[in-house]
């Protein structure tokens, strides 16, 4: 089925894929955001346990940082049925006052316990608590985000569309790095280590206002008013969108799409969903997570200082917004599985790369170039075209359940890499082998992995509509 032509109302479609996106804003500023507060937390809560054993420290020390990876989990199971059961914009307005909300508690953690400061080691309790729901809020914008973008972009242009999400992710990644070096600026060492790390976290709350207000101003999708019998409202959306002759022909599709079957999750057949959650799986099993969350943990391993390590931050984040636009503009040009592939293969020569400079102890320019390599692999390839993929690979009747499961794989196994980085890293026999190297050679399998995934199990789906896209999942 080829997608229908009509007169798409570009300035509202684009307008409300924007709005969509600062949920990927949301989703970047805060998984990023982190990386500058991460000596600080080791330093307040982490170092100060002497009682504990250089391998319990490095856990505990991953654990808080990644403990919002797992409300990124419990955000994205339950997004699915409450974007299914509320609509996709409730959705975002909650995952945007939680976020807010945990915006400032995280930074502020003694908050309502004691007097800032004076909780000592004990203020990593609440810290995680308050961690963990700013984890729901984006585990729940990850998922909703794209899913609202899907549902009201004209088919020939929605790989266009859906990667605004991951411009969002990156810009936000990139902006949080930069805000970051400016609070950075603001004091010494010491300072950043007592205070500004506050200020890196408490920032966040402005990205969550910005989705708060934009999702007020927007509608619910014309797919979810079908599936909630509000004909009329979806009608009159899709006329706004594409014209009247495409508004009819897009609802009959809809419309059949959600009776021809039961939305039991396995009515398509198990293939679906276990491709979806692969390449939630691979997306993170590739490294970026490890690099974006510890790029300036990197850096120092060779001896930059603060500032210098978060300027280089700022560099590999450029290097990320720059080449997710190359993959905005190929998308839908080229394809969604030659994409991947080169991502894959362009990102385990990097990782290759980055494993044997740590292991000689090379210096920093190298290590940066290689980087800067891997990063332009993955933003123009599994970064935005994974996103592509799970908001239009399921089928309209099981897409809400079958996307919260991908997704909360994809958080599941970013915890994974976040915490095993610290362990892996911070282990001092290892070190004495690989220099910090290690875990870079894991990330280039799997790169390879990933690329023999692709090529033998993901079909492509360029510039086919959402219900033509069933067809493909057929038993």
């Amino acid at each position: 089925m080829t997608s229908t032509v009509g007169k798409v109302n570009t300035g509202l479609v684009m307008g409300l894929a924007i709005g969509a996106a600062l949920g990927g804003l949301l989703f970047g500023y805060d998984t990023a955001v982190i990386s500058g507060a991460v000596e600080a937390i080791d330093h307040n809560f982490i170092t100060p346990r002497t009682e504990l054993t250089e391998i319990a420290r490095n856990s505990l020390s991953g654990t808080a940082i990644g403990i919002a990876l797992w409300g990124c989990v419990a955000g994205s199971l339950i997004a699915g049925p409450l974007a299914t059961a509320l609509g996709r914009r409730t959705g975002m307005l909650i995952a945007a006052f939680l976020f807010f909300a945990s915006s400032i508690l995280s930074a502020y953690p003694e908050l309502g316990h004691a007097p800032i400061g004076g909780m000592g080691v004990d203020g990593l309790t609440p810290f995680m608590v308050y961690r963990f729901f700013g984890g729901v809020a984006i585990g729940m914008a990850s998922l909703i985000s794209p899913l609202y973008i899907a549902e009201i972009a004209p088919p020939r242009h929605r790989g266009l569309l859906v990667t605004f999400q991951q411009i969002a992710i990156v810009g936000g990644m990139l902006l949080v790095y930069f805000v970051n070096l400016q609070i950075a600026r603001q004091g010494t060492d010491a300072w950043i280590l007592a205070t500004g790390w506050r200020w890196m976290l408490a920032s966040a709350a402005i990205p969550a206002t910005l989705f708060f207000v934009a999702a007020l101003l927007m509608p619910d999708t014309p797919r979810w008013y079908v599936l909630k019998g509000k004909d009329a409202k979806a009608e009159k959306l899709l006329n706004q969108l594409n014209g009247p002759e495409a508004a009819q022909a897009t609802m009959n599709e809809i419309r059949g799409s959600l009776t021809q079957h039961s939305g039991k999750l396995f009515s398509f057949g198990a293939a679906v969903i276990v491709v979806g959650v692969l390449l939630s799986v691979f997306q993170q099993f590739v490294g970026i997570n490890a690099v974006l969350y510890y790029a300036p943990l990197m850096f120092k391993n060779i001896g930059s200082g603060t500032n210098t390590a978060l300027l280089q931050t700022v560099i590999v984040g450029a290097a990320n917004v720059l080449f997710t636009l190359v993959a905005t503009f190929t998308v839908d040009r080229w394809g969604r599985k030659p994409l991947l592939i080169l991502g894959a293969i362009v990102m385990a020569v990097a990782m290759l790369a980055l494993g044997v400079l740590f292991q000689q102890k090379q210096e920093g320019t190298l290590l940066l170039y290689a980087a800067i390599l891997y990063i332009a692999g993955f933003a123009l390839s599994w970064g935005p075209v994974v996103w592509v993929l799970l908001s239009e690979m399921f089928p309209n009747s099981i897409k809400g359940t079958a996307m919260a499961i991908a997704v909360a794989a994809q958080w599941i196994s970013n915890y994974i890499v976040t915490w095993s980085f610290k362990v892996v890293d911070g282990d001092s026999a290892l070190n004495t082998v690989f220099n910090h190297g290690l875990n870079y050679y894991i990330y280039a399998g799997f790169s390879v992995l990933a690329a023999l995934f692709v090529w033998k199990f993901v079909p492509e789906t360029k510039g086919k509509t959402l219900e033509a896209i069933e067809q493909l999942w057929k038993k």
